[in-house]
Protein backbone atom coordinates (compact mmCIF):
# COMPACT_ATOMS: atom_id res chain seq x y z
CA UNK A 1 0.00 0.00 0.00
CA UNK A 2 0.96 2.86 -0.83
CA UNK A 3 0.28 6.51 1.54
CA UNK A 4 0.27 9.85 -1.31
CA UNK A 5 -0.53 13.21 0.17
CA UNK A 6 -2.46 15.12 -2.66
CA UNK A 7 -4.10 18.39 -3.19
CA UNK A 8 -7.24 19.59 -5.50
CA UNK A 9 -3.91 19.97 -8.44
CA UNK A 10 -3.11 16.40 -8.57
CA UNK A 11 -6.24 14.33 -6.99
CA UNK A 12 -8.07 13.44 -10.00
CA UNK A 13 -4.43 12.57 -11.87
CA UNK A 14 -3.71 9.99 -8.74
CA UNK A 15 -6.68 8.81 -8.46
CA UNK A 16 -6.86 7.75 -12.07
CA UNK A 17 -3.60 6.16 -11.79
CA UNK A 18 -4.23 3.99 -9.11
CA UNK A 19 -7.43 2.73 -10.68
CA UNK A 20 -5.52 2.28 -13.86
CA UNK A 21 -3.11 0.02 -11.64
CA UNK A 22 -6.34 -2.31 -10.26
CA UNK A 23 -6.10 -0.46 -6.64
CA UNK A 24 -8.50 0.00 -4.23
CA UNK A 25 -8.10 3.45 -3.08
CA UNK A 26 -8.77 5.17 0.71
CA UNK A 27 -9.42 8.67 1.07
CA UNK A 28 -8.02 10.19 4.47
CA UNK A 29 -9.27 13.36 5.06
CA UNK A 30 -7.60 14.92 7.58
CA UNK A 31 -5.44 17.90 9.09
CA UNK A 32 -1.80 17.93 11.07
CA UNK A 33 -3.04 19.50 14.08
CA UNK A 34 -6.28 16.57 14.34
CA UNK A 35 -5.43 13.83 17.01
CA UNK A 36 -7.31 11.68 15.54
CA UNK A 37 -6.38 12.00 12.21
CA UNK A 38 -2.88 10.72 13.24
CA UNK A 39 -4.74 7.64 15.17
CA UNK A 40 -6.46 6.51 11.87
CA UNK A 41 -3.31 6.67 10.29
CA UNK A 42 -1.86 3.90 12.56
CA UNK A 43 -4.86 2.17 11.73
CA UNK A 44 -4.10 2.27 8.11
CA UNK A 45 -0.44 1.60 8.75
CA UNK A 46 -1.73 -1.62 10.36
CA UNK A 47 -3.96 -2.24 7.18
CA UNK A 48 -0.07 -1.74 5.03
CA UNK A 49 0.95 -4.84 6.05
CA UNK A 50 -1.59 -7.22 4.70
CA UNK A 51 -2.71 -5.58 1.47
CA UNK A 52 -0.64 -4.54 -1.28
CA UNK A 53 -3.85 -3.52 -3.66
CA UNK A 54 -4.32 -0.52 -1.89
CA UNK A 55 -3.70 2.66 -2.04
CA UNK A 56 -4.14 5.41 0.38
CA UNK A 57 -4.38 9.03 -0.89
CA UNK A 58 -4.36 11.51 2.28
CA UNK A 59 -5.99 15.12 1.99
CA UNK A 60 -4.90 18.26 4.04
CA UNK A 61 -8.34 19.46 4.70
CA UNK A 62 -6.75 22.83 5.17
CA UNK A 63 -5.35 23.22 1.49
CA UNK A 64 -7.84 21.21 -0.37
CA UNK A 65 -11.83 22.74 0.61
CA UNK A 66 -12.92 22.17 -2.76
CA UNK A 67 -12.15 17.89 -2.27
CA UNK A 68 -13.46 18.64 1.16
CA UNK A 69 -17.36 20.37 -0.49
CA UNK A 70 -16.65 17.23 -2.72
CA UNK A 71 -16.69 14.63 -0.24
CA UNK A 72 -19.20 16.11 1.82
CA UNK A 73 -16.31 16.40 5.06
CA UNK A 74 -17.79 17.47 8.44
CA UNK A 75 -15.95 15.93 10.76
CA UNK A 76 -12.13 15.03 11.01
CA UNK A 77 -10.98 12.53 10.06
CA UNK A 78 -13.08 11.06 7.08
CA UNK A 79 -11.96 7.84 5.43
CA UNK A 80 -13.95 7.15 1.92
CA UNK A 81 -13.09 3.65 0.45
CA UNK A 82 -13.58 3.32 -3.10
CA UNK A 83 -13.24 -0.55 -4.20
CA UNK A 84 -13.09 0.23 -7.69
CA UNK A 85 -13.80 3.59 -9.89
CA UNK A 86 -17.35 5.01 -9.15
CA UNK A 87 -17.68 2.14 -6.27
CA UNK A 88 -17.52 3.96 -2.93
CA UNK A 89 -18.84 1.48 -0.83
CA UNK A 90 -17.22 3.03 2.58
CA UNK A 91 -17.76 6.69 3.95
CA UNK A 92 -16.89 7.23 7.44
CA UNK A 93 -16.29 10.31 9.80
CA UNK A 94 -13.88 9.60 12.72
CA UNK A 95 -11.03 7.20 13.72
CA UNK A 96 -11.90 3.18 12.67
CA UNK A 97 -10.31 0.36 13.54
CA UNK A 98 -8.01 -1.70 11.04
CA UNK A 99 -10.48 -4.66 11.57
CA UNK A 100 -13.24 -2.89 10.90
CA UNK A 101 -11.61 -1.08 7.30
CA UNK A 102 -10.46 -4.33 6.55
CA UNK A 103 -13.84 -5.90 6.35
CA UNK A 104 -14.36 -3.29 3.29
CA UNK A 105 -10.80 -4.29 1.32
CA UNK A 106 -11.49 -8.07 1.31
Amino acid sequence: MAFIAVDEDNFQEVLDEAFDNNQMVILKFGSEYCESCHALECELEDIDEEFDNVSVLTIDTDESMGLVERYQVHQLPTMVIYREKDMVVYHKKGVILSQDIEEYLL
